[in-house]
């Protein structure tokens, strides 16, 4: 096997990135978790090419990259339900692929979902900052990383040994709808809000908006009940809290957001199905659900 794999991006897709489990403690100073935004799917793609859970891998959103090979390796593909192309054949998701110097990869856009992992087998060359390879996108320019790949971007995997194809079944596999139940609890604030409020909350569906990253999901309809109380003090929130805007338009902050806001919060999506939050992409529909810590535990 080659000593080095190279992944060349001819073309870099809408945002793509390196990502891992994110970097934890460092919150305090400002610091957000970052990480990808489906980690089952993340850890998917390292088990199809023999790395640990927490390897970094490359997160595809919406529209994905052409990549050409150079160097030999093994790579695989979990997530969204992307269309592609390996050479002239259709690219397989879910499985292990081995690769080879001059082959292409040409991903274009998802039917179901909105991100998908590659993973190469091995460990990349690129430097960690702060214990993470997940660039936090309001820090970029403190870290020295960049925040996704630009066209002409190449980067480098040191391969390990090569294991024997592995397949995830298809029962076992993520299934995206353009509807979502999400889970959560209550947030910090949640008895601040009038009853009317938190019904329509719970009982409203709400769509995701275009104007959505990687620090939070706004979603496009209004709670009609809803009256801000004047100015809030800037209170602790993580990625899956769910804050109400001035204009009474939730937020779900995700895996860049910021470690603090001003925004009440009302709930907090239950950290297994943050998941599904990062799979949601604009137009894509959503109701919350309340349950206890009881039912989660």
């Amino acid at each position: 096997m080659a000593e080095e794999l190279r992944l060349h991006f001819k073309k870099a897709g809408f945002f793509t990135s390196i990502q891992d489990f994110g970097r934890f403690g460092q919150q305090d100073i400002g610091i957000p978790i970052s990480g990808a935004m489906d980690k089952e799917s993340m850890q998917m793609a390292n088990y199809l090419v023999g790395n640990s859970d927490d390897t970094p891998v490359i997160e595809i959103t919406l529209l994905g990259p052409e990549i050409e090979i150079e160097g030999n390796g093994q790579i695989a593909f979990a997530g969204a339900q992307f269309a592609g192309k390996l050479n002239k054949s259709p690219l397989p998701l879910f499985e292990t692929i081995e690769v080879k110097t001059g082959d292409t990869i040409k991903l274009k856009g998802t039917s179901a979902g909105c991100r998908i992992f590659l993973a190469a087998g091995g460990k990349t060359t690129e430097p960690a900052w702060l214990g993470s390879h997940s660039a936090p996108s309001d820090y970029v320019k403190h870290t020295g990383m960049v925040s996704h790949f630009s066209d002409g971007d190449t980067l480098t995997f040191h391969p390990h040994k090569p294991i024997e194809k592995r397949i995830i079944d298809e029962a076992k596999r993520p299934i995206y709808t353009s509807c979502t139940i999400l889970r959560v609890v209550t947030g910090p604030d949640f008895e601040q809000f009038e009853l009317e409020v938190i019904q329509e909350f719970f009982e409203k569906t709400f769509s995701i908006s275009s104007d959505s990253n990687r620090m939070g999901y706004r979603l496009n309809e209004t709670l009609a009940q809803y009256k801000a109380k004047g100015e809030e003090i800037s209170s602790g929130v993580i990625p899956g809290t769910v804050q109400i805007t001035g204009s009474g338009k939730p937020i779900i902050l995700t895996a860049d957001a910021q470690t603090t806001g001003g925004y009440p919060r009302i709930t907090n999506v239950v950290t297994e199905d943050l998941d599904l939050v990062g799979q949601m992409k604009p137009g894509d529909e959503l109701r919350f659900m309340l349950v206890s810590l009881e039912d989660i535990n």
